[in-house]
């Protein structure tokens, strides 16, 4: 029988958390100029057909689409679920479901065993079998190869092949998160003939089991993928998918309204009422494992002062923010991890908004007089608002604020490398589990590429995270995690400032479309009109 495992919590509590934000949002699926909230079909419309490529404009390229060099969502979400597939997935009522593996069991506290699915082949002939899975796991640990995803395996000691269709995890520990580990892109299994031929090339040549084969990739205008006609499962229903590079916001749109597209992502909040009010588009709106917020470069004077980043955070309005750049899209966040995931907490307390508080604790760190910082994002539209808004708070505590913009290649390089001072950043959370918040953004282990742009560093902090991921008491590890957020909240290690929703325009007629928590666009069920 499979094993479906629960996720600790579901969507309803995001739901809830943005009730405010959706207001007038909550009609059926697919109705005219409302909302998309799950992607269904609209049972009083037509039913749409099979074939054909859907065309899904986005903001930015992919900088990368090998599994274990993930660094950001516009590649993830290209080839999860498409390209690649995991052991296990989450689905809409984010249940952890077989996918290669079709049931698994823990066998104690260190041990899992899954049973893999029989005749189920790579995109190069290649078969899928317990030695695959070795394989890959061992690649994503290797340090010749340098992936900067490791540190989410790193609890897996060994994998033991036990026949073709049967693997073990052995573990060194009880490690909590490994089901939203398998099921992230990152855990997705690759053709062991694939790592042999192209190694770290093997992001110009995505090699998987998914419903859709990699066929090309033009840097900086398209990646184009088509029906896997082999697929195992459920045979996809279109033909070919092309994600196309389109930074301009209203080019987006436009390409959508005029049938050019399909989808448009990484919807500005600016547009929202313009989708609801168009006659070709739909909104889709969904929950979302994201948060936003303002990086500091805990490494770099004078931001290494806990006083004066906490100087900066007291002089943060939030709520001004969230209404006049993001027109009440989404709600203000008190820390990183937002509601709809495991290890939340609304017990955590924000450091709140206090220009006289925030004077004297620069004048205490001897920078009452303030001081010249650069603030670092890249070309998307609601940062540039942002630091606009940004530029006038700080102004308030004589932090004298430059913008600098960058194309987002450019600017998740310079943020890797330490290069920035102040940024703006988010983080899509892709298993909806804290451990990979908190082990990716705050752990020593994980400064630069990893995600920890902020360089911060603390002990204590790396003692909780590391005992969160051995914690399997759900209560408990939801105190650790509370206890760690509290610290980098008043350390203002960063300031998260919205839980953040997914945003599309949707063209009418197209069904089945829908954004994962996570933030991945999802197409298995998607039909043309």
């Amino acid at each position: 029988m499979k094993k479906k495992t629960r996720f600790f919590q579901t969507l309803l509590a995001m739901t809830v958390a943005v009730s405010t934000a959706l207001a007038g949002c909550s009609q059926a699926p697919g109705a005219a100029g409302t909302s998309h909230s799950s992607g269904q079909t609209n049972a009083s419309s037509p039913a749409g057909k099979e074939g054909g490529t859907l065309v899904i404009a986005r903001l930015s390229d992919a900088n990368n689409l090998d599994p274990h060099f993930l660094t950001q969502i516009n590649s993830a979400a290209i080839i999860h679920h498409k390209v690649y597939e995991g052991l296990v997935r989450m689905d809409k009522e984010s249940k952890y479901v077989g996918s290669l593996a079709s049931e698994w069991k823990q066998l104690d506290d260190v041990t899992w065993e899954f049973k893999l699915r029989s005749g189920v082949t790579f995109h190069d002939g290649t078969p899928f079998n317990a030695e695959a899975v070795k394989k890959t796991i061992a690649r994503v640990q290797d340090p010749a190869v340098g992936s900067n995803r490791a540190n989410l395996f790193e609890a897996i000691k060994e994998v033991k092949v036990v026949d073709n269709t049967t693997v073990r995890f052995i573990l060194h520990y009880p490690y909590a998160p490994l089901l939203s580990v398998l099921a992230s892109a990152e855990g997705g299994i690759l053709s062991p003939k694939a790592i042999e031929q192209y190694g770290k090339d093997l992001t110009k040549h995505p090699t998987g089991t998914g419903p859709y084969k990699f066929e090309s990739w033009t840097p900086g205008q398209e990646v184009v993928l088509v029906k896997n006609d082999s697929y195992w499962g459920e045979k996809p229903k279109l033909d070919k998918v092309v994600f196309k590079t389109v930074p301009e916001d209203t080019t987006r749109l436009a390409m959508v309204e005029t049938g050019e597209a399909n989808v448009a992502e990484q919807l500005p909040v600016t547009e929202v009422e313009r989708v609801k009010n168009s006659p070709s588009m739909t909104l889709g709106r969904y929950p979302a494992f994201a948060s936003d917020h303002i990086g500091i470069n805990n490494s770099k004077k004078p931001f290494d002062d806990v006083r004066v980043r906490q100087a900066i955070a007291h002089a943060i309005d939030k709520k001004t923010i969230l209404q006049g750049v993001y027109n009440d899209v989404g709600t203000v966040a008190h820390s990183s991890i937002t509601p709809s995931m495991v290890g939340y907490s609304p017990n955590v307390k924000d450091l709140p908004y206090d220009l006289e508080k925030s004077k004297k604790l620069l004048a205490e760190a001897g920078y009452g007089n303030g001081f010249k910082a650069t603030i670092y994002l890249n070309d998307n539209k609601a940062r540039v608002s942002l630091a606009e808004v940004l530029q006038q708070q700080l102004k308030q505590i004589n932090i004298d604020l430059e913008v600098k913009v960058l194309e987002f290649g450019a600017y998740i390089e310079a943020a890797n490398k330490g290069e920035t001072e102040l940024f703006l950043s988010g983080w899509g959370n892709a298993t909806g589990d804290a451990d990979y918040n908190q082990y990716n953004l705050f752990h020593t282990k994980s400064q630069g590429a990893a995600g920890n742009h902020a360089f911060y560093s603390n002990p204590e902090v790396d003692k909780l995270i590391d005992e969160g991921r051995k914690e399997k008491d759900e209560e408990k590890r939801k105190q650790i995690y509370e206890k760690a957020q509290q610290i980098e909240m008043d350390e203002a290690a960063m300031v998260p400032y919205r839980f953040s929703e997914n945003l599309a325009a949707i063209q009418k007629g197209v069904e089945g479309v829908w954004i994962s928590p996570a933030g991945h666009i999802e197409i298995d069920d998607v039909t043309m009109p």
